[in-house]
């Protein structure tokens, strides 16, 4: 199977990585850090805001079965591009919204993806989201791995995250892993 790899931070971590393991063709979805500058940065370290990184996942894709394009819609749906480092409570740099491209291909269609919403929001706030080079990603720490799905019954899970999901599952029903399409 031949996979491409996107890389975005919208906000934490735990609620991007829900979203985009319910999708047709992610093949794998894992939570780090990117963006700054800090050499292998420990979750307390960029929590603390100095290192420069964004809470990121790195998101593993059959370009068969998911277009990235497809993947720009569905992050840009899951998250408010809007906000400078801040998504709903969470605040700090290393919540802000970043898309991270791995090739020209990919900062091209994110500059556009913006381009389009920023000529469509007619009198909102424009989205600030950063396109930035993928220069270096570091894995977070295992605890972090699949949050919702240990912690469903949390207050945060339940308060941020299953909205989250539920607005996937009512816009997005045709990419989704439970659309019929087997793997």
């Amino acid at each position: 199977m031949n996979t491409e790899t996107a890389v975005f931070g919208g906000g934490c971590f735990w609620c991007t990585e829900a979203v985009f393991k319910e999708l047709r063709g992610v093949v794998s979805v894992m939570l780090g850090y990117a963006g700054g500058t800090m050499p292998t940065p420990t979750y307390e370290q960029v929590c603390g805001g100095g290192t420069g990184h964004a809470e990121v996942v790195k998101i593993d894709f059959d370009p068969t079965l998911i277009r990235y394009d497809d993947l720009l819609t569905v992050f840009f749906a899951t998250h408010d591009p809007t906000t400078p480092d801040r998504q709903g409570n969470d605040a700090g740099t290393q919540y802000r919204s970043v898309v991270l491209y791995g090739d020209e291909s990919q900062r091209q269609k994110a500059e556009a993806y913006i381009a389009g919403l920023n000529a469509s929001a007619a009198g909102g706030d424009p989205v600030i989201t950063q396109v930035k080079p993928l220069d270096a990603f570091y894995p977070a720490e295992r605890y972090h791995r699949d949050y919702y799905a240990a912690n469903k019954n949390q207050p945060y899970c339940q308060l941020v995250i299953q909205p989250k999901l539920a607005k996937v599952q009512e816009k997005f029903t045709a990419l989704l892993k439970s659309h019929g399409v087997s793997e």
